[in-house]
């Protein structure tokens, strides 16, 4: 599909990359990894042909379609969010304007015998059958089956877009993306913004998705579950293995060992040849022999040991004074944005040295409770701060709140207080910014080396309660390991807000879900947390169900009734699916045949009658799963 022959890229005179070479196939899901600042982006963008290469060959085969999920996106305001989600269907929505086009002249014309009067019916049959082919009658239903696994709500779909926080903004996009039917799927940080159900449905997506795929994530347990390849950036050069991340450490490690050791025993070789020419080169008897053990050593072919980029930052959280044994306390604590009722009468209690974890769907209210506990936000209810509790915040946007037309150093330097200024370099430097890379400006840092940055300016200020809003987001792994273990060892309190399950696994001792304006908790980490929701039989991921709140469940014989015919509905749900799945993989491959070679396709016996039959079935089954759908919500 495409095929990569010695790329080379460079900035400022050093390689990111030098002389690779790859090849993509379809099924291939790459997990394309690396130290922040690898070139990982930078790959992605030549691969899309957005940048211009230095040197080598990017080949693409003929009509191979390349999708490309970016950071930054720029959306048309006055859009909702179906009509922006619709914008994937560019040659649908041209044929749909015919089509409107061409059904209003025939309504108003009334030249029935004239030839273009009969040109209009002909060009109407033509768009039509064009239409049928790209798959518009089904569309619809598809856009929000998609937009529902991402986490919106149905009475989302129209609501303009620049309602939508960025987070929710970069889910449409993504939507967009896996509706467009791409050949080829470049994801830069697709987990970012979404939540823990919105993830492991998207896992679901790309473990189905038959094209090929190249992922940059440092979501270490999402690319072990979607990846069957990972190709690393390292010092310039590229390490392919077809293995996911975790596998292909495992099996690098051990490729490692065997250069190690294949290196040790040429050593040995070539010490006893050198021996043996220092000896016989004062021998006149054996001079030839020496010079034949000369030519040897000059063609042994030197076994090099793979270099690793192992420089990770250096991190630790001191604690300022010992706070009271209740750090915070909240009751009866509501918050409003507008008419929208965020949090409503929420109770909570942290103690002192706890570490607490908030999870659950983006917009349930999990950045405003940091927000209001870190005093950026008004509410309505008490919130109590314990004796002498010092707050670290670390925003989900930290970064962006960082002058780009400063220096690190001078964005250092003017956080700092006269105590610690002194000590701004070697803070720095535990940051991987040394010698001259101080004198960067942060607007040209990678997302990750700016994460960076924001945590070593939380170092210049005193805390023993740390409040973090999605710190791994653009960390690499090696970085998240080093946060993660400076978490684990920070002896005062933490307050982790993260969909980031790998960060979170055995970190915290207390998990609080975040769902319909309340908070549940769960005493343990986040997979004691997921195991108790499967338990529980919370809506299935995909279709988001609300939990019914204790005091609203109705009584237990009605309650009773509503289960069984919530499973029923739910049977017949997935009935219903795996038969519109069947279906549209037969529609797909008559479309693909259509368009290779019309003539020998519609010479089937019967073609054009069973192929409308599957429309029609296809149609009447979409429409069965939305009434099925909407059954299910009413229901709960």
């Amino acid at each position: 599909m495409l095929n990569v022959h010695n790329l080379s890229v460079s900035f400022g005179g050093e390689y990111l990359f030098e002389e690779i070479s790859f090849r993509l196939n379809a099924g291939n899901r790459v997990g394309l990894v690396g130290k922040n600042g690898a070139g990982k982006s930078t790959l992605l963008k030549l691969l899309n042909k957005d940048m211009a290469l230095d040197t080598g060959v990017i080949a693409v085969e003929k009509d191979i379609k390349i999708g490309f999920l970016r950071q930054d996106i720029d959306f048309v305001q006055g859009r909702s969010v179906l009509e922006e989600a619709y914008q994937a269907f560019e040659e649908i929505k041209a044929l749909e304007l015919k089509l409107d086009e061409i059904n209003h002249q025939l309504a108003e014309r009334t030249d029935y015998e004239s030839e273009s009067y009969n040109q209009l019916i002909v060009d109407l049959s033509d768009i039509t059958q064009h239409y049928e082919i790209l798959g518009g009658y089904n569309y619809q239903g598809e856009t929000e089956k998609i937009l529902q696994g991402l986490g919106f709500k149905r009475e989302d779909f129209d609501k303009k877009t620049e309602t939508f926080s960025g987070g929710w903004r970069m889910r449409i996009e993504l939507a967009k993306l896996l509706l467009q039917s791409n050949d080829v799927l470049l994801l830069d940080e697709p987990t970012n913004h979404l939540d823990i159900e919105s993830i492991i449905w998207f896992e679901q997506f790309l473990n189905n998705y038959t094209g090929a795929v190249v992922i940059v994530s440092h979501d270490r347990m999402f690319l072990d579950n979607v990846t069957n390849r990972t190709i690393e950036i390292s010092l310039g050069r590229i390490y392919d293995y077809n293995k996911p991340y975790t596998e292909y450490l495992v099996l690098r490690n051990e490729i490692k060992q065997q250069q190690i050791n294949a290196q040790k025993n040429q050593e040995k070789e070539i010490q006893q040849a050198e021996r043996l020419i220092e000896k016989f080169r004062a021998k006149s008897t054996k001079a030839s022999m020496a010079q034949s053990l000369i030519k040897k050593l000059d063609k042994i072919e030197r076994i090099e040991v793979d270099e690793d980029d192992n420089s990770v930052m250096s991190l630790r959280f001191p604690i300022s004074v010992t706070p009271g044994k209740v750090v915070v306390e909240i009751e009866e604590l509501s918050k409003s944005y507008g008419s929208k009722l965020v949090l409503n009468d929420i109770n909570l209690l942290i103690e002192r040295n706890s570490k607490t974890a908030f999870v659950g769907q983006n917009g349930q209210g999990k950045s405003t409770l940091a927000k209001i506990i870190v005093g950026e936000l008004e509410h309505e209810g008490h919130l109590k701060l314990g004796h002498n509790v010092q707050i670290g915040y670390f925003a989900q946007n930290q970064a962006e709140y960082l002058d780009g037309n400063k220096t690190i150093l001078d964005t250092m330097i003017d956080a700092a207080n006269e105590k610690n200024r002194s000590k701004v370099r070697d803070i720095l430097g535990s940051f991987l910014f040394r010698g001259d890379e101080v004198d960067k400006y942060v607007k040209v840092l990678s997302g990750g080396e700016r994460n960076r940055l924001a945590l070593a300016k939380m170092l210049l200020q005193p805390f023993n309660v740390l409040v973090m809003d999605e710190p791994t987001n653009h960390l690499d792994i090696k970085s998240k390991n080093v946060l993660k273990q400076a978490c684990l060892n920070f002896e005062g309190t933490l307050i982790l807000v993260s969909h980031d399950r790998d960060f979170l696994q055995g970190l915290t001792n207390k998990v609080y879900e975040f769902k319909d304006q309340k908070i549940r908790e769960y005493l343990g980490d986040v997979d004691f947390y997921l195991e108790q929701r499967k338990v529980e039989d919370f809506r299935s991921i995909e279709k988001k169900q609300t939990v019914i709140a204790e005091k609203e469940k109705p009584k237990a014989s009605t309650s009773f009734q509503d289960q069984k015919k919530i499973k029923s509905l739910k049977n017949q749900l997935s009935s219903v699916e795996s038969k519109i799945g069947t279906l549209e993989k037969e529609i797909k491959e008559i479309d693909h045949n259509l368009l290779v070679d019309y003539d020998a396709t519609i010479a089937e016996p019967n073609f054009f009658d069973g192929y409308q039959a599957k429309k029609k079935k296809l149609e009447t089954l979409m429409q069965k799963w939305e009434t099925l759908t909407i059954d299910i919500e009413e229901l709960t």
